[in-house]
């Protein structure tokens, strides 16, 4: 596994659960050797977590170090890299260190630290040097590899980041012989436009991948060079759920990406849907003491009266009910609203692939009623998102009834999935989404944009959907559920359902037969 997340060592979206849970199920019920290679950031700490440096094998008295050769146009460069390795619930993981990758604190963007000390890092921007972390992590993965004689049988590759490598492997010739059994199956986890990780410079994408000229330029989208066609002839595609693989290939929706489906397509490459799956131990309210919510609750238990739910509930709204203090800049606005009336709740990265503009809108509109209600909000993005989330949570028209933690830490949104009666997913395209599956574990009844993945849910049984995705319609669908929230047997029967469908369709041990057939076909591909 090729990936610039992995579980709680380093996240930013459903990737990092993904790859981890994927990983797990891998080496658990499907028998899989796996090995994961990710960057070393500079907020991971890697022997707090428990990782030791790697030894080199014809050396056991040195550390492994390596150079990678990292060309910048009309420039020869290498870069140093050193290795982490732990194993985690039998999946080996490799942390790879360079200076590039220490000197960020965000996956994948600027923090507001960064910023504070750079004025030129704009919270919320993109690293600028993106395209160069990503071809480090790729070359420093498959020297890795061979450094430590293994003969993988398949690298998957995740997202954008990591999609050149197929094509690297296959065409330059420090790789080739050595990999030529290996078969590669590259992943898409979000195919939006600016999710591509293109790069227009041609020359400086020659110069540091090592890649012909010939390769390149069949590579282009709009003139940029585009990973994940460079990695289509030499790699099987897929994507995290079918619908959104129909969308992407025979539907107009595919415009979002820039036509990179309808492009594939024409190409003669299929995208092979697989629908995300679930680790349901990993997001189980009886598991309390691991999750760090407040009571413990069964919702595949008819008897039982989600007492435990109330607590955590209770709970979250507790630590909320006063006004922040003026140096509590992460929280802003407070709940005074009691546990008896309905609280919505949004977890995620504040974007407008999102719809948290929508969504700001649509809570403006459902927060004018004076029906008790309230409305919880974990996540943090871009600068000008967040600044308008804060204003109507300092608004004292809304006073009381809306809150908005700013930032993300996992016990934390675990007890905001266990607090919510609802869970709102306005997104404008979501390839699969796992929100939705964990709101569902924690009891919280998902309510979404009928798009992606998200068709899973299933309006009105399992949760809540609409199909324009406007403040409007998800003001109105907002409304709609809180007349379910007063019918307790009829909540408590879409919990149950949500829960079953899940444990029937969308665990991992069933979605990775799936991903081991598309690697079988990858292998395939390696030969042909």
């Amino acid at each position: 596994m090729l990936s610039r997340e992995y579980g709680n060592l380093a996240g930013a979206g459903g990737v990092k659960d993904v790859v981890y849970q994927l990983s797990n199920a891998l080496a658990g019920s499907g028998g899989c050797q796996v090995s994961v290679a990710l960057p070393c950031y500079g907020f991971i700490k890697p022997g707090e977590a428990g990782f030791k440096q790697v030894e080199d094998p014809l050396h056991p008295d040195r550390l492994l170090e390596f150079d990678v050769p990292m060309d910048y146009t009309n420039l020869e460069r290498r870069e140093r890299v050193s290795v982490w390795f732990r194993t985690i619930n039998s999946v080996k993981v490799y942390l790879l260190e360079a200076e590039r990758f220490l000197e960020k604190r965000g996956v994948y963007t600027y923090t507001r630290s960064e910023f504070q000390r750079e004025s030129w890092k704009i919270q919320g921007m993109g690293h600028i040097d993106y395209f160069a972390m990503n071809i480090l992590l790729q070359k420093a993965a498959l020297d890795l590899i061979m450094l430590l004689d293994e003969k993988p049988q398949v690298i998957h590759c995740h997202d954008g980041h990591t999609a050149v490598a197929p094509a690297i492997f296959r065409e330059c010739a420090g790789y080739r012989n050595y990999f030529r059994d290996t078969g590669a199956v590259v992943s898409i986890h979000n195919a939006g436009v600016g999710y591509h990780q293109e790069v227009s410079d041609l020359p400086f994408v020659r110069a540091i991948t090592g890649l012909p000229w010939r390769v390149i330029n069949n590579s282009l989208l709009e003139h940029s060079f585009d990973p994940f066609l460079a990695a289509a002839p030499y790699a099987a595609i897929s994507t995290v759920s079918e619908n959104y693989a129909d969308e992407l290939q025979h539907t107009d929706a595919d415009y979002l990406t820039g036509w990179l489906g309808h492009r594939l397509l024409d190409g003669g490459v299929h995208i092979t849907g697989i629908t995300n799956g679930i680790d349901l131990e990993e997001f189980n309210p009886k598991r309390n003491e691991m999750l760090g919510i407040a009571a413990n609750y069964d919702i595949d238990d008819e008897t039982d009266d989600l007492e435990g739910k109330r607590v955590c509930k209770q709970d979250l709204l507790d630590s909320v009910a006063a006004p922040p203090a003026e140096d509590e800049d992460n929280r802003i606005g407070f709940i005074a609203e009691q546990d008896s009336a309905p609280l919505y709740t949004f977890i995620g990265r504040l974007s407008e692939q999102k719809g948290v503009d929508i969504l700001i809108d649509a809570v403006r509109m459902f927060l004018d009623d004076p029906t008790p209600a309230s409305f919880i909000c974990l996540g943090s993005g871009g600068e000008a998102l967040e600044k308008s989330l804060a204003d109507v949570a300092r608004d004292e028209k809304y006073e009381g009834r809306i809150c908005f933690l700013r930032g993300y830490d996992p016990k934390l949104a675990n007890r905001v999935y266990a607090a919510g009666d609802f869970f709102v997913i306005p997104s404008r395209y979501e390839p699969c989404g796992l929100t939705d599956f964990i709101a569902q574990l924690f009891g919280n009844l998902p309510i979404v944009h009928h798009i992606g993945g998200l068709v899973k849910v299933v309006d009105g049984e399992t949760g809540f959907s609409y199909h324009e995705n406007s403040p409007e319609f998800l003001c109105d669908a907002m409304l709609g559920a809180r007349t379910v929230f007063d019918d307790k047997a009829r909540m408590r029967e879409m919990q149950t359902a949500a829960l079953h469908k899940i444990r029937a369709q969308h665990t991992w041990n069933t979605v990775v037969q799936s991903y081991v057939g598309l690697y079988r076909e990858s292998r395939s591909l390696a030969h042909s």
